[in-house]
């Protein structure tokens, strides 16, 4: 590719050297040195780990608003030959984390150029997305309260859907979800003599089976994914004392998670007691539900208008997880999807790459945000 423009150049080097959540720090570097020409009014560095936030204050008194992209990749070995493709063995921004930081880059340049009329706005970097960790971090950093804003948006593309296409609804945008990890501790014993030992295998089992019928008991959807189970070592010689399950539990609101995860509890520790084992519980990987407020999402619909961009209400909130809705939790505001192509290969896919054209549609769309927002009078 011969001379990108400014911002997709800027994406392809953010692409060619991806970092995990909660250790981008080159990542961080490299868009304060970017925002070093924007000159913000406030630059807040360290922001719940590795996050950044870029004040812009108007000549007016008036709203704060907040426009949210993320920093991190993933542990994924690109499989893409391009030009730009990461220089980092097993990790690659395969989710297009560096085409949303170009987008909030395009909009930090615009406001360099053009304050907003009244109030602030803040483009802010966050860290440890795909972990569910880096909004928490971010809402309870210290710092955050001097700038803890009005309005709160953010985009995510999505493959499948057309080329630039905005879709958006009120209420559940993501499921809510977590990791669910079952470890059972009995005891070991000789092959030969089963009995003299503890075994987890009929509790496991029963859990595994268990777990896959909890969403039949409840009301509404819900879904739990068993995805891990192991039973001992492999050694013919003895019978096995420990076992672990792991399950991944979806849920469209916090409420029913709650449910959800209090039966899943229930039927761990019920099996447990019955087969004399001991038994611990951990969580990985947890995500609220990322939740759009009414006003966030008719704002999304009306800039998408002024902009040109076109936009669709969704029937149902996807399954997959955000942490945006810690800060929807706050404020007002909305997550919306960009269409990256109905041929593009999925995120995490090995071969995904951001689609280049989105960056000035998605930066159209923040802009008018927020235009109806800090040019009201």
């Amino acid at each position: 590719m011969n001379n990108p423009a400014p911002f997709e150049a800027i994406r392809h080097d953010l692409h060619q050297h991806p970092e995990l959540s909660n250790a981008e720090t080159a990542t961080a570097a490299r868009i304060i040195e970017i925002f070093k020409d924007y000159q913000p009014d406030e630059t807040c560095q360290q922001l719940g780990g590795t996050g950044l936030a870029f004040v812009f204050n108007g000549p007016a008194p008036g709203p704060t608003t907040l426009i949210r992209c993320e920093l991190d990749a993933l542990p994924i070995q690109e499989t893409n030959d391009l030009p730009y493709r990461s220089c980092t063995d097993g990790v690659s921004h395969k989710c297009g984390h560096d085409g949303h930081m170009a987008i909030v880059v395009a909009l930090g340049a615009e406001l360099a150029a053009q304050r907003p009329a009244t109030g602030r706005v803040i483009c802010h970097f966050q860290p440890a997305e795909e972990t569910g960790a880096g909004a928490l971090q971010v809402v309870q950093d210290s710092a955050f309260s001097t700038l803890k804003p009005d309005y709160a948006f953010a985009l995510h593309n999505l493959p499948g859907k057309p080329l630039g296409q905005v879709l958006c609804k009120p209420g559940t945008f993501n499921f809510a979800s977590r990791g669910m990890i079952i470890r059972l501790q009995g005891k070991t014993s000789h092959a030969a003599h089963p009995e003299d030992g503890i075994s987890p295998a009929r509790a496991m089992c029963r859990i595994v089976e268990g777990l896959t019928a909890l969403p039949q008991q409840l009301d509404g959807f819900s879904l739990v994914t068993v995805v891990h189970a192991l039973l001992g070592e492999v050694a013919f010689g003895t019978a096995p004392g420990e076992a672990v399950v792991m399950a991944t539990l979806r849920t469209p609101t916090n409420e029913a998670m709650a449910e959800l995860v209090a039966r899943a509890c229930a039927l761990a520790e019920q099996q447990a007691a019955d087969n004399g084992l001991q038994l611990s519980i951990e969580w990985e990987d947890v995500f609220g539900a990322s939740v759009n407020t009414d006003q966030g999402y008719q704002r999304v619909m009306a800039a998408c208008e002024v902009a040109g961009v076109e936009a669709v209400t969704m029937a149902e909130g996807f399954r997959w997880s955000e942490d945006f809705g810690k800060f929807t939790e706050l404020c007002e505001g909305a997550m919306f999807a960009l269409g990256s192509g109905e041929r593009s290969p999925q995120l995490h896919n090995p071969d995904y790459d951001f689609p280049d054209a989105l960056i000035p549609v998605g930066t159209a769309v923040f802009r008018q945000l927020i235009a109806g927002i800090h040019d009201e009078v």
